[in-house]
C-alpha cells in the first residue's frame, strides 16, 4: 500500500478542452441560425470525411444511432441475423433488436480483443447479412480478413470505430473499411461533442437512405412537410458541432497524447508477465482511448477485486466489458453454450479493468496508478 493515498481521485477518463473549442461553441449559439443553421455541421462533416477519408459523413446524436440508421438503411430486419462480438458495449449492438434482426454473438481475438474472423466465418448462415466488428478500446480487428470472408458471403459491414478514432491499419483510417463506419464523441471518447456521433460511408446510395432516414422520412428538399416513411429524428446539435471541428482541427496533437499516456503505462508495466495490456500488431497504429490491464489467470485477480483494490487508492477503474450473452438483457440465450463457444470473450470479461486513460493524466499519477497495480500484483502472490 501506498505511504499516502491522494485525496484526489485519478480519474478514469476526460477530454481536453481548449479555447478554441469555447469560442467556436459561442461562435455557433451567436451565428448558427437562420440560412446559417447548418455552418458547423457541414464543416465538421466535410472536414471528418476528409480526415477518415471517405466521400461522406453525417453528424448524428450519438454512435448507436449511426449503428441503427446503417441497419435501416441497409434494409435489414425481421428474420435476418447481424453477427457481432461477444466482447463489447450494448450500444454496438442494440440497433440490431430496434430493427428487429436476431444478433449473433463471436468470439474475439487473443491479443486484439477484436472479433476473431474464424468465428465470424463459422457464425455465417444463410440469414447473416451484415457483421459488425469493433475497434474495442482502440484496437484494430483485421479487416483484411474480415472483408475478404464478407464480401464472400455477400454481407455488409458496419465498422464500429466508436473507440478507435485515429487508428490506423497500414496505414488507412479506422472507420474507412465497412460500408459504414460509426464513430462516439461521448465526453469520455478521444474525440468529444459531449454526447454526439457520425456515420461515414463511400457508398452514394446509403448516403442519400441515412439522410432521408434520420429526418423524419421527408426528401430532400421537402418544404412541405411530407413525410413518405415513419422515420427517426437523428440530428446534432450547431453548438455540438461546432465543439467537434474544434476537436478536429487538433485531433492528431491529441492522438500523439493517447499515445503519450500509454507509453508511460509500456514502461513501467510492459515487462510485467502476469498481466497484458493493449496489443499494436504489425501494421497498426493504437490510438489508445482507454488503457487496459487484463490479469493474468493465475494471478486468481478478477476485475472486481482488481477495482476494490484501486477505490482503496483512491483510483477510478472501469471493467473490461462483460460478455454481452452474459448480460440479463440477453438472459434467453444460452449462456452455458456460450461461454464455451467465446472463451476468450468470458476470459477477458472476468479479468480485464481499463485504467486512468484521460488527457489530464501528468506522468507522476501512472506512476501513482502503476504503484497501485505492483501492489496489487504482489498481494496476489503472498
Amino acid at each position: 500500500m501506498a505511504s499516502t493515498i491522494r485525496e484526489e481521485r485519478v480519474s478514469i477518463a476526460g477530454p481536453w478542452i481548449t479555447d478554441r473549442e469555447a469560442e467556436y461553441a459561442a461562435d455557433a449559439a451567436r451565428n448558427a441560425w437562420y440560412s446559417n443553421a447548418n455552418m458547423y455541421n457541414e464543416r465538421f462533416e466535410n472536414a471528418f470525411a476528409e480526415y477518415i477519408g471517405v466521400k461522406h459523413a453525417v453528424t448524428l446524436p450519438h454512435c448507436t444511432s449511426a449503428i441503427h440508421l446503417s441497419l435501416a438503411a441497409m434494409g435489414i430486419g425481421e428474420g435476418d441475423e447481424v453477427i457481432a462480438p461477444d466482447s463489447t458495449w450494448i450500444a454496438s449492438v442494440a440497433p440490431i433488436s430496434y430493427v428487429g434482426a436476431t444478433p449473433v454473438f463471436v468470439d474475439v481475438e487473443e491479443d486484439t480483443w477484436c472479433m476473431s474472423p474464424e468465428a465470424f466465418e463459422r457464425a455465417i448462415t444463410p440469414n447473416t447479412k451484415a457483421v459488425i466488428p469493433v475497434g474495442l478500446y482502440g484496437s484494430m480487428p483485421d479487416y483484411e480478413a474480415i472483408s475478404t470472408i464478407a464480401q464472400k458471403h455477400s454481407i455488409a459491414i458496419i465498422e464500429d470505430a466508436a473507440e478507435a478514432l485515429g487508428s490506423e491499419l497500414n496505414g488507412a483510417k479506422a472507420g474507412s473499411f465497412g460500408d459504414t463506419g460509426v464513430f462516439s464523441f461521448h465526453g469520455s471518447k478521444t474525440l468529444t461533442t459531449g454526447e454526439g456521433g457520425m456515420l461515414v460511408t463511400d457508398d452514394q446510395t446509403l448516403f442519400d437512405r441515412i439522410l432521408f432516414l434520420r429526418d423524419h422520412g421527408r426528401k430532400p428538399g421537402d418544404r412541405f412537410f411530407e413525410n413518405a416513411e415513419v422515420a427517426f429524428k437523428y440530428k446534432m446539435s450547431s453548438m455540438q458541432a461546432a465543439v467537434g471541428l474544434a476537436q478536429l482541427e487538433r485531433v492528431e496533437d491529441m492522438i500523439t497524447r493517447k499515445r503519450e499516456i500509454f507509453a508511460w503505462y509500456q514502461d513501467r508495466l510492459g515487462a510485467l508477465n502476469t498481466i497484458k495490456l493493449n496489443a499494436e500488431p504489425a501494421g497498426v497504429k493504437n490510438s489508445y482511448w482507454m488503457v487496459t490491464i487484463v490479469f493474468d489467470e493465475s494471478t486468481g485477480l478478477t476485475k472486481q477485486t482488481a477495482m476494490e483494490h484501486f477505490d482503496g487508492w483512491n483510483i477510478d477503474t472501469r471493467p473490461f466489458f462483460s460478455p454481452l450473452s452474459s448480460l440479463a438483457a440477453y438472459a434467453h440465450l444460452d449462456t452455458d453454450a456460450l461461454r464455451r463457444q467465446n472463451p476468450v470473450s468470458y476470459r477477458l470479461g472476468a479479468h480485464g479493468i481499463n485504467l486512468p486513460s484521460g488527457y489530464n493524466l501528468q506522468e507522476d499519477d501512472v506512476d501513482y496508478v502503476c504503484q497501485a497495480v505492483q501492489d496489487l500484483l504482489a498481494q496476489s502472490t503472498k
